[in-house]
């Protein structure tokens, strides 16, 4: 069986060439020919003329009529180096198209023109993100919006470290990371991404550090702050996805109240010895923070890992379910956690799921919400029934 070259060298007789020049030229004028690439998607994503279309040689016969419906349209086609587009040239010549031509020299001779050349990922971010690219669901276009994206990080311990590093492995482009604390030599995921060399660096700068250094795609902004009803507003506003790896009730309500005024979905995690659980509360599509816990319950039944322990590895396994979240919310692809409750049982390696609903009594999201400003989250989480004997009059009335 001849290969694409000797059929090629055959054929090229049969055929119209032209420059790479001419072509630059025409496609700057009102009756531009239609430029059309014969190249493999792997090549058209390392960079390809702008404007040109993708029509790989192996299917151009079988989607020509769709594809190309003007047989009398004047068509360009091009390869890496004429060879292909050559016996492209031929094969709708023989379907009837008259007015095609092939490029000599491919797209070879158009860069060595220094002609204009688009490519939406470089060269390094083709290798670097090739698993992705290849997924139908991802491909270049689904990996351009992880670098546009931006994700807040709630949280730079145990779950927000595993979450921060598979975010930024992924080329999400942009990384907020709130965390106070300084980098402890207990933490239970310093590895990821605090260096054990550096105890009592804050927490922020010891992330920023080492996922630039994994990735130079991600930009990480830090706010070395706790979340707080005065800033909370400045900090969410600029971000599509909050991952919330929070240790304590009034960040986690501060933090819902507000995704809920900004309708910023957030991706829940929490763990406590072997068990972890993860969802999605995405604002007025599915149930928030609020319809399942109205109000945190006593301190005594909701011990922190501190006082109750946690095992090593469950942070990392919760942690890299909200990364998976938050890339499909990124992506719009698959079905997120929005009204399901994942738990996760380490000791016996299972999952289950609980379904959610909205709670139409919620007083936040609900028909006739209740709390339509921020409280006092500190004072609320201690006593809530002290603070609705003291607030909820006050707080009972819709704002305008």
């Amino acid at each position: 069986m001849p290969t694409i070259a000797q059929i090629a060298a055959q054929v090229r007789h049969l055929i119209t060439e032209v420059q790479a020049e001419e072509v630059d030229e025409a496609r700057r004028t009102p009756d531009a020919p239609r430029i059309v690439d014969v190249r493999e998607q792997n090549e058209w994503d390392a960079g390809h003329i702008p404007g040109a279309e993708l029509i790989p040689l192996g299917t151009v016969a079988q989607v020509a009529a769709e594809r190309l419906p003007k047989k009398d349209e004047r068509i360009v086609l091009h390869c890496a180096a004429g060879v292909r587009s050559a016996v492209a040239t031929y094969q709708l010549q023989q379907l009837g198209y008259t007015n095609v031509s092939s490029m000599a020299g491919g797209f070879s001779a158009w860069r060595e023109l220094g002609l204009p050349i688009e490519a939406p990922l470089t060269g390094a971010q083709l290798e670097r993100y090739s698993r992705h690219l290849l997924i139908p669901e991802v491909g270049i276009g689904g990996q351009q919006t992880l670098l546009r994206s931006k994700v807040l990080m709630v949280g730079a311990g145990g779950l927000g470290s595993p979450a921060a590093y598979y975010l930024a492995a992924a080329g999400v482009g942009t990384l907020g990371i709130v965390d106070s604390d300084v980098v402890d030599a207990t933490n239970l995921q310093r590895q990821i991404l605090h260096s054990s060399e550096r105890i009592g660096e804050p927490k922020v700068e010891s992330a920023k550090r080492t996922l630039e250094a994994l990735n130079p795609d991600v930009r990480i902004v830090g706010y070395r702050e706790r979340l707080e009803a005065s800033n909370i507003d400045r900090i969410i506003a600029d971000y599509d996805v909050i991952v919330d790896g929070a240790d304590n009730f009034p960040t986690r309500y501060l933090l819902n109240d507000a995704s809920v005024k900004w309708r910023k979905p957030v991706v829940h995690g929490s763990i406590y010895r072997f068990e972890g659980q993860v969802t999605v509360f995405k604002p007025f599509e599915g149930p928030c923070y609020r319809c399942l816990f109205h109000e945190p319950p006593p301190p005594e039944l909701a011990p922190s890992c501190a006082e109750a322990g946690v095992l090593g590895v469950l942070p990392g396994v919760i942690g890299t379910i909200q990364a998976n979240e938050a890339i499909k919310l990124l992506l719009g692809i698959g079905e997120p956690l929005i009204g399901r409750y994942l738990l996760f049982d380490a000791l016996d390696a299972t999952f289950r799921e609980v379904k959610l609903r909205r709670d139409p009594k919620c007083p936040v999201c609900g028909e006739n919400p209740t709390i339509t400003e921020y409280i006092d989250y500190e004072g609320f989480c201690a006593s809530p029934a002290d603070w609705r004997a003291q607030h909820e009059p006050s707080v009972a009335t819709p704002a305008d």
